[in-house]
């Protein structure tokens, strides 16, 4: 019932307790009149009271997910472009990881995670409160990087050293909150980030691509087809002082050219370029990454890393640009300038 009505409801009630209030109503019968406007009053609040309720609320969200599913396998699930076998695999879902289920085709879901959305088995796939359970279990309290470059330092001070610079967007795991300081992970060492430059979210493991897959997680499209660039120039001539990648480059002029094509400038300087970009661990280079050598008065030359264990190189006159192993010299450092 409307406001307005109401109120004539009531107006025109309470006009006939006055006319009958005029002709001396009988007691019983005005109490009976009462008891009814009173029974109305309280319906007419009920029914407000029960539109108010109606009003639909907020989705709970669980890690982000708003219909959450949990992949319940031993290893992998496989994500397919349709729902069917027949389909070729567009990424894996790990055990544990979390995905958006988007609609449902039979015994298949379609989902989404990471970067890939398709079709998973439902039988799979934990939903509903057993999702949930599983989430308060296997998540992760994560602090992503919001600026260009976090410190990540060895005590939880602005006094100690610098353990290493963490790029903007990177998601570093949250070991222990300190309040204005948080102890996290960083490739299996300990180090402290101030709270006030990243943001904290609760986190599932999510899908890898086939890419990711093939050539390493967290690996980008944009890796990969760096490296098919490069070493398509495997065998060409090495040239001191050359920039050209068909008719002679040398070491650093290599690599200088390759990045350049992905809209990264560096000198054509191997020195000079090791210091661009951000030290990463050797163990954790990616492709697309830089190694850099020397002989002990400095670095003197550089090399791409193109995944496992391997890097192309503008080597020497003698062989040309050619593919070596990652440690055949022991790397001075490395560097990344992918923040991917």
């Amino acid at each position: 019932m409307k406001k307005s009505e109401f109120r004539r409801v009531i107006a025109a009630c309470m006009t006939g307790a006055v006319v009958f209030g005029a002709v001396q109503m009988p007691v019983k019968a005005a109490g009976n009149m009462e008891a009814g406007v009173t029974a109305m009053l309280s319906q007419s609040l009920t029914a407000e009271t029960d539109g108010a309720a109606e009003e639909p609320a907020a989705p709970a969200t669980v890690c982000g997910y708003t219909n959450l599913g949990i992949a319940q396998v031993e290893n992998h699930l496989n994500i397919r472009e349709g729902a069917g076998e027949e389909y070729d695999l567009v990424g894996k879902l790990p055990v544990d990881a979390g995905c958006e289920i988007l609609s449902q085709e039979g015994e298949w879901f379609q989902i989404q995670s990471g970067k890939v959305t398709g079709y998973v088995k439902g039988e799979y796939l934990l939903t509903g409160q057993e999702a949930a359970a599983r989430a308060d279990e296997v998540k992760s309290i994560v602090a992503t990087s919001v600026t260009q470059t976090l410190n990540a330092r060895v005590e939880p001070n602005t006094d100690c050293s610098i353990w290493t610079m963490i790029a903007e967007g990177e998601e570093l795991q949250m070991i222990e909150d300190q309040g204005d300081w948080l102890k996290v992970d960083v490739d299996g060492d300990e180090c402290y980030v101030a709270r006030e430059f990243v943001e904290l979210s609760e986190q599932l493991p999510k899908a890898m691509t086939m890419t990711e897959i093939r050539y390493g997680e967290g690996i980008s499209d944009v890796r990969v087809d760096m490296v098919q660039y490069a070493c398509q120039f495997v065998g060409n001539r090495y040239v001191w002082g050359g920039t050209s990648l068909t008719n002679g480059v040398d070491c650093s002029g290599f690599t200088m050219k390759i990045y350049e094509k992905y809209g990264i400038y560096l000198p054509h300087s191997s020195s000079a370029q090791s210091g661009y970009g951000t030290r990463i661990n050797p163990n954790e280079a990616k492709p697309g990454d830089l190694f850099f050598y020397g002989n002990g008065g400095g670095i003197n030359h550089v090399a791409m890393y193109i995944g496992n264990g391997q890097v192309v190189h503008a080597s020497s006159a003698r062989t040309g640009i050619k593919i070596s192993n990652a440690f055949y010299r022991s790397p001075i450092c490395v560097t990344r300038l992918i923040s991917d």
